[in-house]
């Protein structure tokens, strides 16, 4: 095999960005696009078409990592719904079937869109766009909605109805514009139908595992070869396992935090970001 296209510090460099925003509300995907184009794995003058797509799987697959995370910390609940399955558990079949309908827009739209994606909006500049707009937006739901929002309806995750799920669901086929940020989206709709800030969180990181799962296991199968001939074995284990650790402090810190002090931060944060790689890149 030739050089790896992404070598082991660069794929660390990723795995922690991957691990880290995943489940935060400032956009993994965003920021992946970002780093890549710092770290120079954008440039097309520099790379065969083949070796981008390979980068563009990596981006994609090492969220394995932070699915696995999540399998670790909610491992009650994914256990529940297991049980659930084979009839032994209501409360946890009832979370599975919310969970499905949750899952069913974005699988629906992101079947039908992920051409057009990859083409227009997988790059820097669309998703600077959307970090902007999502932080404004997140901002003004804390300034102008926020605590009024927290009625606390729903108490537990097991608690919500089809149609919250569905609700919530719908909401998070926003986030297929790279640089929304998937976290953000479905935890203000949470927050809308009723849970509070650390059920909000649970839910989001929990309806997240079957479209990350279709993601990372369509891209490896698709794009099996191309990952192994340009980034290579050992640049996938580095870029999964450093997302997996960071993703468990990621979302141990996360919960805590939103009980704490909010969206807010996160929406001024999306702003820094967005005007400084704007400087730096001049676009």
């Amino acid at each position: 095999m030739l050089d790896p296209t992404i070598s082991s510090w660069q794929a660390f460099i990723l795995g922690a960005v991957e691990g880290i925003t995943e489940y935060l509300p400032v956009s993994s995907t965003g920021h992946l696009v970002i780093t890549s184009d710092l770290l120079g794995l954008a440039d097309a003058s520099r790379y065969s078409e083949d070796q981008l797509n390979a980068i563009k799987s990596f981006e994609i697959v090492i969220q394995s990592g932070a699915i696995l995370a999540v399998f670790i910390i909610y491992w009650k609940y994914v256990y529940d719904m297991i049980l659930g399955i084979l009839g032994r558990s209501r409360q946890g079949l009832k979370l599975f079937i919310n969970i499905l309908i949750a899952t069913f827009p974005i699988l629906f739209f992101g079947f039908l869109l992920h051409k057009i994606i990859n083409t227009y909006l997988q790059s820097t500049l669309p998703v600077l766009i959307a970090l902007v707009v999502g932080g404004i937006g997140m901002i003004l739901y804390e300034r102008y909605y926020g605590k009024k929002s927290e009625n606390n309806l729903v108490t537990d995750i097991y608690d919500l109805t089809w149609k919250q799920a569905l609700f919530i669901g719908a909401v998070q086929c926003i986030a297929m514009w790279p640089g929304t940020s998937r976290s953000m989206v479905t935890i203000i709709a949470a927050l809308i139908v009723g849970l509070n800030r650390a059920k909000a969180a649970e839910f989001s990181f929990i309806i997240g595992l079957p479209a990350l799962l279709a993601a990372t296991g369509y891209k490896a199968m698709s794009d099996g070869s191309l990952l192994l001939a340009h980034v290579g074995i050992s640049s996938l284990l580095v870029g999964l396992i450093t997302a997996t650790v960071f993703a468990m402090i990621a979302v141990k810190w996360l919960v805590a935090f939103l009980n704490r002090h909010g969206l807010s931060l996160f929406g001024w944060y999306r702003l820094g970001l967005a005007l400084t790689v704007f400087l730096i890149l001049g676009i």
